[in-house]
């Protein structure tokens, strides 16, 4: 259990710190992101889900 709110504080983070050095970016991908098409959505989150599992299975392997 602490594992996952280590995982969740740290992605807090990384994404506190997108948005503090990259203001004016988060705006305009935040904008291009309405745009998109929910099963683009849908597949992109897929993608992100499962290359953060293998991220995952790799730490915990080693």
């Amino acid at each position: 259990m602490n594992e996952i709110f280590t995982a969740i504080g740290l992605l807090l983070f990384i994404e506190g710190l997108l948005y503090t050095i990259f203001p004016g970016g988060m705006k305009k991908m935040l904008n291009s992101m309405k745009d998109l098409s929910e099963q683009k959505l849908r597949v992109g989150g897929l993608i992100f889900a499962i290359i953060g599992f293998i991220i995952i299975a790799y730490i915990k392997k080693f």
